[in-house]
């Protein structure tokens, strides 16, 4: 085996410390400037560490009546995508990973291809599609529009996920004298619990951070934490500080998701990735 020579595992230190720093600056700039007065946020040169600390933007925001509508909205936006996405995506992906049909495995990459479509070139159909059916404001019509662009990225995994599991398992189950849908239930949707996990993650944060869509679909009642942030931008100027301590408040749902369920998402992913 190859013994890393000191200069290489030095290149090594200092791309993964650099790789950090282009990741997390964003971060540490938005958790610096929502305790700063407007002052200290448009200082030039910029403070990143000396500067007079305050609350006072999370205290606006906290005292704002729409924050908590704003983070209301998105978490049933959030979880009726991500249910209805797993709901449709899941057994779908389960039946084609399991056809042995040319025709369905062909009609796999269709999902693929409907990821590689912008999502503003189907904003307008959508929205005239929405205004026809008189759903333009409500919850339905993000949910739905979200699980377009979801279930086929979960319809993808899933059936990579899904070929992965032994079919000989799925077979004793059968043998065993349960149905196919049992041998789905008890034996290939348990062994794939990392992947669904996985998948789920993706979509629920697809959808948290959906800005686009929310824009256009909802009304000043269904508007999600995104459009909450654009409130801190005026004809007058951007209030930072504000817009900052939003933002901290529209990361941390998804953040925390995300730590929790972060062993599950890994493995996911690297084993959804074996078979394509």
């Amino acid at each position: 085996m190859h013994k890393k020579s000191r200069f290489e595992r030095l290149l090594l230190t200092v791309l993964v410390i650099l790789t950090v720093f282009f990741f997390m600056a964003p971060i540490y700039w938005l958790l610096v400037t929502a305790f700063k007065y407007g002052r200290d946020a448009f200082a030039i040169p910029p403070r990143w560490l000396f500067f007079d600390f305050t609350l006072r933007n999370f205290q606006e925001v906290l005292s704002n009546t729409q924050t908590g509508r704003f983070l209301l909205n998105s978490i049933i936006v959030s979880f009726g995508a991500t249910a209805l996405s797993l709901l449709l995506g899941v057994p779908a992906g389960y039946a084609i990973a399991r056809s042995g049909s040319r025709l369905l495995n062909l009609s796999s990459y269709f999902f693929l291809l409907l990821l590689m479509v912008p999502p503003v070139a189907m904003l307008i159909p959508f929205y005239l599609i929405m205004r026809d059916l008189h759903l333009l404001g409500s919850y339905i019509s993000l949910i739905i529009l979200d699980t377009v662009f979801d279930a086929a990225f979960v319809v993808w995994m899933m059936r990579s996920y899904f070929a992965d599991v032994p079919k000989e398992m799925e077979e004793a189950s059968l043998v065993d004298g349960a149905s196919h849908f049992g041998a789905f239930w008890r034996v290939a949707l348990p062994l794939s619990v990392p992947g669904i996990v996985a998948a789920a993650i993706y979509v629920f944060i697809f959808s948290w951070n959906d800005f686009l869509f929310a824009l256009m679909l909802t009304s000043p009642r269904t508007k999600t934490i995104p459009l909450g942030i654009l409130a801190s931008f005026s004809a007058v100027g951007v209030n930072w500080g504000k817009m900052a301590a939003m933002s901290l408040f529209a990361i941390l749902p998804a953040l925390i998701i995300s730590l929790f369920l972060n062993r599950y998402f890994i493995r996911g992913i690297t084993m959804g990735a074996t078979k394509g």
